[in-house]
């Protein structure tokens, strides 16, 4: 099943990603499944989509991942590749990335972890050149 994921998942891929385009590179797809108490999202990017590199203050992040295959970074550590059944805990203050791989769709579920003046800080993108790197095996 993983080896032919398309994007369509158990979730709605939902329309593309326009609130946050500007912190993506490539296309992703944003449904929000609970904007109540927690807020719960399922993103689906493109082949060789990823965000920027970014810090949840606060309250932190959780990834479910859902289908497809794909990457996850934190700030001087050694990608991890990540696949449908792993689960990534974000700690707050915690500068990284993530993105579907260069020749997968990719679907998480994002849970952003609650706390009074949580937020999120977008900062530079993942070059190409680094990203680059992952698809021949090396490390960022």
């Amino acid at each position: 099943m993983n080896e032919r994921f398309d994007g369509n998942g158990i979730f709605p891929r939902g329309e593309i990603n326009k609130a946050y385009a500007r912190y993506f590179q490539g296309t992703s797809y944003l449904t929000m499944l609970s904007t109540e108490g927690v807020k719960i999202g399922n993103v689906v990017f493109e082949p060789g989509c990823r965000n920027d590199w970014h810090i949840h203050h606060k309250g932190g992040q959780i990834l479910l991942v859902t289908g497809g295959h794909g990457w996850y970074q934190e700030w001087n550590q050694p990608p991890r590749r990540l696949s449908a059944g792993d689960v990534v805990h974000i700690a707050a203050e915690t500068k990284h990335w993530h993105g579907a791989t260069a020749d997968s769709w990719f679907a998480h579920i994002a849970v952003e972890v609650p706390a009074a003046g949580a937020g999120t800080e977008w900062l530079e993108p993942v070059t190409d050149e680094a990203y680059g790197r992952l698809a021949r095996g090396g490390a960022e």
